[in-house]
């Protein structure tokens, strides 16, 4: 027994009290020793150590240390050290050299092959890319704000913050004001003139939008087509017309302006004469804007072929309404395709009905409906209903032979009007060279038609005559710019020219027609002849800024003394013209499918600088107005009914860009 400091002796323990005692220290140190299990991600990255300094959070990548007591430190810390880790395998930071290989795919919009390529993380590079997406593929804006667009985002690149529509928005529209810089950029190193075309819609939102495309050869002799506006304009009057593509090629910086194209409106005819005025105000036209006006090839065609077909004979009438019949239920175009396959028709082409005022779509029709005449007359005997609804239309019952007959010659005359269509209104390569071609079988072919024993395609011949005078029947009214392209071809030259004018004209208007086409590409050479010295000075000046050594002041003197000697020459020689007369001399070159004609100027603009200056300017016109019309079906996507709030400056934007 012992005694405490009081003198109070201590009582003894029993064996029950001191067991209880021992269990309760076991429970208190066995509830310091279990943890609760961490709750957020990051200590999947970062291992504890309990040190005397307190508890420590060790990266388990690069091992830096940081405190994170329960309390008195969070989680935040621990994030942002793994968002910068260099270690952290799948961690590319801004300030980090180093980037992780990835594979490229070769579907991908920047083409070439797949492979391995690097990639490093930059939300700025994400957003362009955003960006590009929404105005290539015509997305809504909204698009971005979409769940599963957000999901797939998360998942694919967690690190980045999907911005919202108007953030995309006001993204697309920096794209489109940084791609008119570049364009900008490109139009000033650029020595050649530009040809435009032009044409006015009506949008949902009842405004009048005019589209304004221009087209020019560079420096490489590469054929570029651009949208420089898509604007809002206060009416389809003329001069509303050319004030606004006035408006348009100030802005641009643009005014060595060598042809406009547009369509037969006669407010057009308006705006090329004002736009003609302001350009000779300018003092940069060529020949005082006589070229200056192109009428489109497409709309006039259209014209005479849909003046001509106004006397379509009653087979075509016959075939319409079969197909009508057939097309009206689906039961029955269900039998007419197991009669196509019962005839054994090898054929890919189906059924497809006409709009009468539409002679292209009268042609399909046709066409097509010639391949399956075989099914056509199987399935008359097996639906009796077919031969009763054709009769009680025009009272003849179906088709017969002499019907296939008279749509098969239709058909086969119509097919020339629409493979020039086709020729004439491409816009990624020269098309102002074949248009002469097509008009000359164009001509011929009508003249056999108006003398043939066929009455009903000498009627219509005889109309479309007509009205094929009216637009190149008269040498006054005609662009020689169609002519004088074939000049510069060097597979014709001026001999297959005149040779092709007096077979397809008149012999007196022919021979008036034949001279002004002298007149005017002697005028046009003297022309750029007299102002080779100035385009001299600026080819160096775009040389420079293109990346090669500039030239030193001692150099751009001689340089400059060289092009007035070559001035010089040519005056004290007497006769400007040999350089035109040289390259009108010399042997025509082989005619083949394969030529490119950018890629020969491109190759013999050195030995003929002046004309070859001149082909550029001339090669670039367009003869068609499809690449505006073209850009119609883009902006009813763009500017559809559920995007119909999209202020004008928005839709120019996205169009353009």
């Amino acid at each position: 027994m012992t005694t405490n400091v009081g003198g109070v002796p201590d009582q003894p323990q029993s064996e029950h009290e001191n067991d209880q005692v021992s269990q309760n220290q076991k429970k208190e140190q066995g509830a310091k020793r279990k943890r609760m299990k961490e709750r957020s991600e990051v200590w999947e990255h970062f291992d504890k150590e309990d040190l005397p300094s307190g508890m420590q959070a060790i990266c388990k990548y690069c091992g830096m240390s940081y405190k994170c007591g329960a309390k008195k430190n969070g989680t935040s810390v621990l994030w942002a050290h793994i968002s910068r880790c260099r270690k952290y395998p799948f961690n590319t930071p801004k300030d980090s050299k180093q980037s992780l290989l990835s594979f490229k795919s070769a579907k991908e919009p920047s083409g070439g092959t797949s492979g391995l390529t690097y990639h490093k993380f930059d939300a700025g590079s994400i957003r362009k890319a955003l960006s590009f997406m929404v105005i290539v593929d015509e997305l809504p804006f909204k698009f971005v704000e979409g769940i599963g667009f957000r999901h797939f985002c998360g998942v694919i690149e967690p690190r980045f913050n999907v911005p919202s529509r108007i953030t995309v928005a006001k993204d697309c529209f920096e794209t489109y004001l940084t791609e008119k810089r570049k364009l900008k950029n490109v139009l000033k190193r650029c020595n050649s003139r530009v040809s435009l075309t032009t044409d006015t819609w009506t949008s949902i939102q009842q405004i009048n939008y005019m589209c304004l495309t221009f087209h020019f050869i560079d420096n490489n002799w590469k054929l570029h087509k651009r949208i420089l506006n898509f604007c809002p304009i206060s009416s389809h009057k003329g001069d509303d017309i050319g004030k606004e593509i006035e408006k348009c090629l100030l802005d641009w910086g643009l005014e060595n302006v060598m042809c406009i194209t547009v369509d037969n409106a006669s407010s057009n005819d308006t705006a090329i004469e004002y736009m003609r005025r302001k350009i000779n105000g300018w003092k940069t036209g060529v020949l005082k804007g006589r070229f200056l006006h192109m009428r489109c090839v497409e709309h006039i065609v259209n014209l005479v072929v849909s003046d001509g077909l106004k006397t379509v004979n009653e087979s075509v009438q016959r075939v319409r309404h079969a197909v009508r019949f057939i097309k009206q239920s689906p039961a029955r175009l269900q039998r007419f395709k197991k009669c196509v396959l019962d005839e054994k028709i090898n054929t890919k082409k189906g059924l497809c009905l006409d709009v009468p005022t539409r002679w292209n779509s009268t042609y399909l029709m046709l066409n097509a409906a010639i391949e399956l005449q075989d099914a056509f007359e199987r399935y008359s005997g097996e639906d009796p209903h077919y031969v009763v609804y054709l009769n009680e239309r025009d009272g003849k019952g179906s088709p017969d032979s002499d019907d296939w007959n008279n749509v098969r010659r239709l058909s086969e005359f119509l097919q020339a009007f629409y493979d020039l269509t086709l020729h004439v209104s491409g816009s990624l390569y020269v098309s102002l060279n074949l248009f002469f071609h097509e008009l000359v079988s164009f001509a011929v072919l009508m003249k056999d038609l108006v003398s043939s024993d066929d009455v009903d395609m000498c009627l219509i011949a005889c109309r479309m005559q007509e009205k094929y005078e009216k637009y190149w029947g008269d040498p006054e009214k005609i662009n020689l710019l169609i002519f004088i392209v074939v000049v510069l071809d060097p597979r014709y030259k001026l001999d297959y020219v005149e040779w092709m004018i007096t077979e397809i004209y008149d012999p007196i208007v022919a021979s008036k027609l034949v001279d002004n086409v002298k007149v005017a590409l002697n005028a046009l050479y003297e022309e750029y002849r007299v102002s080779s010295g100035n385009d001299v000075n600026r080819e160096e000046v775009s040389s420079s800024k293109d990346g090669k050594t500039p030239l030193s002041p001692k150099h751009k003197k001689i340089e400059v003394l060289k092009s007035k000697y070559k001035k010089h020459k040519c005056e004290r020689d007497g006769d400007a013209k040999i350089e035109l007369d040289k390259y009108l001399e010399e042997d025509t070159t082989e005619d083949i499918d394969e030529f490119d004609i950018l890629s020969w100027w491109k190759f013999n603009c050195s030995r003929f600088p002046t004309v070859g200056r001149i082909a550029r300017d001339v090669l670039v016109v367009p003869v068609s107005t499809v690449a505006s019309e073209s850009a119609f079906s883009t902006w009813g996507r763009v500017l559809d009914q559920f995007r119909s709030s999209l202020t004008p400056r928005v839709v120019e934007g996205l169009v353009c860009a």
